[in-house]
């Protein structure tokens, strides 16, 4: 499993360590309980760990994930969120048959950034309840439960639930600038639990909890409402994918020579979140935290990750009365000063001061995040993204009218072929998005008799820009104009073959291999009407 399985073992302890306060902080923000956080963390490690793509992956509940469950345990309660696990789970090993795990570097970053830094917020608003010491008020908007959270707490202030949740995440976020190789979580946990009993602090805990996993069940399964929970599996698939495939490349970035299996991973991560329901546990994603982590204390196989759940499974079955005693304020530190970490505010500077474009996706996703939901979030910043680009590439496709080179000719002649002759230079993508303004530029030339394109460096074609320049020939040959195409390459002859827009020029013999070809045809053509004197077509070059 590894040359080193010391330092495998060693690095699966620290991740444990780590993970044991999130996975009861994230079961609790779920609704489902810190039990379903402890066992996805078990179930879903193991099974993504044996069987996903990467060697450094460490997977579990995630504060990602937690966004999304909220809702749908307020609609649908706990049967609801483990029947959207399960079907989630067949989805992600669909997409892995479907080969679909490449589609990952297609997100660009600022919306991998807006997305991150919107989780951020949700989660640092999540906590706001039990960080107050108040029940959890109704509501399924970060924003409105906050808010309604800060105005009970102001009506009947706990300061308790407050100085546990303040210390917590001090001693976390300090204790990493200081030293960052000890778990400062788990030490503030600890010591807030531990001053908490000896004072007698009036704190609620986090219950009772029970001593090993529950039987594997499908007693939750209700077929008739799967319809209804579709579209709730279909966001959490999406996002189990996208987080998975984001945490996976994370630790290949921070390594050398590694790559994970895209695929592969998608079909882990669906083995992972079919198991964990059975035991009461919620969606499972990877953890781009504890995967880092992972890897900076020298993790090398799939052993650190396993030795991750395996401790977690010892913790379940030997201290859970221990665990059970955990403030719910504590817990609710942990996760701000999670939340606190997760944004990196060199790369967010970084990216909104790259290009208008990227602090436009940044922004749009980071507030969709917040505001709406965390797939409605990467949709929006994708399209967003995506029209930018088109309008970018769009933007580079020119046509330049290329002036014509008669050093063999006099002046009077120079000057009577520059007025009937033109040619163009298409530059660039002629598609969808530059097609229209292209048509407009084209039928816009005036007192000319031959009009020359010149095709050789489009980059790209499709049937929308053959369409137009099919239509922009049309035109100009209806105002008697004859036009003539040259460099038409193979690539190209197959788009406009299948729209019919070559069917004129080679009718009538007006396709031609080169340019100095096609312009001494455009010269013939004009003796022949007479307007050019007979030879002056002899010779001649194009420039540009």
């Amino acid at each position: 499993m590894g040359r080193s399985p010391r330092r495998d073992l060693l690095a699966g302890l620290t991740v444990a360590i780590v993970a044991l306060p999130l996975a009861l902080g994230f079961g609790v923000s779920s609704g489902l309980g810190a039990e379903a956080g402890l066992a996805t963390a078990v179930v879903a490690g193991a099974l993504a760990a044996l069987f996903g793509g990467s060697d450094l992956q460490v997977s579990g509940p995630t504060g990602a994930m937690t966004v999304v469950l909220v809702p749908i345990v307020g609609e649908y309660g706990t049967r609801g969120v483990l029947t959207v696990g399960l079907m989630a789970g067949v989805m992600l090993i669909a997409l892995a048959a479907l080969r679909a795990g490449t589609c990952m570097r297609y997100v660009p970053a600022p919306v991998v950034e807006g997305f991150t830094l919107g989780i951020a917020c949700v989660i640092g608003l999540q906590q706001v309840p039990h960080a107050l010491g108040v029940p959890a008020p109704d509501g399924d908007r970060v924003l409105v439960v906050a808010w309604r959270a800060v105005a009970e707490f102001a009506g009947n202030p706990d300061w308790t639930a407050v100085g546990l949740a303040v210390s917590v995440a001090v001693i976390m976020l300090v204790g990493a600038r200081l030293w960052p190789t000890l778990p400062f979580s788990l030490v503030a946990v600890v010591a807030a639990t531990v001053l908490t009993q000896v004072a007698h602090l009036d704190a609620a805990p986090i219950g009772d909890l029970l001593s090993g996993l529950p039987a594997p069940s499908l007693g939750f399964l209700d077929p008739g409402a799967l319809g209804s929970l579709l579209a709730p599996a279909v966001a959490v698939a999406a996002l189990a994918a996208l987080e998975s495939l984001l945490s996976a490349s994370v630790a290949d970035g921070m390594t050398v020579g590694r790559r994970h299996d895209p695929d592969r991973e998608l079909f882990g991560q669906g083995l992972a979140n079919l198991a964990a329901p059975l035991f009461g546990g919620v969606p499972a994603t990877g953890a781009i935290a504890r995967t880092a982590v992972n890897v900076r204390t020298g993790a090398g196989s799939r052993l650190a990750a396993l030795t991750h759940a395996a401790i977690l499974a010892a913790i379940v079955f030997a201290a859970a009365p221990l665990v059970a005693r955990i403030p719910l304020a504590a817990l609710a530190g942990v996760l701000l000063a999670t939340a606190v970490r997760m944004v990196e505010v060199g790369s967010l500077r970084a990216m909104a001061r790259a290009t208008r474009s990227d602090a436009l996706i940044l922004v749009l996703t980071a507030v969709a995040t917040l505001a709406l939901d965390l797939v409605y979030a990467v949709l929006i910043g994708l399209a967003v993204a995506g029209a930018l680009a088109l309008r970018a590439v769009a933007q580079q496709a020119r046509l330049d009218r290329v002036p014509l080179d008669r050093g063999d000719h006099s002046a009077e002649e120079h000057a009577l072929l520059a007025e009937h002759i033109v040619a163009y230079r298409i530059d660039g993508p002629l598609f969808f998005a530059a097609a229209h303004r292209f048509l407009l530029e084209l039928t816009e030339v005036a007192d000319v008799r031959v009009v020359i394109l010149r095709m050789s460096r489009v980059s790209t074609m499709d049937a929308t820009g053959a369409l137009v320049l099919k239509d922009a020939v049309e035109r100009l040959t209806r105002r008697g104009i004859l036009v003539l195409a040259s460099g038409i390459r193979p690539v190209q002859r197959r788009v406009l073959d299948s729209v019919g827009a070559l069917e004129p020029l080679l009718h009538e013999g007006r396709e031609y291999a080169t340019t100095p070809e096609a312009i001494r045809a455009a010269r013939h053509h004009l003796e022949t009407a007479g307007i050019l004197p007979a030879g002056s077509g002899r010779g001649g070059t194009v420039r540009g």
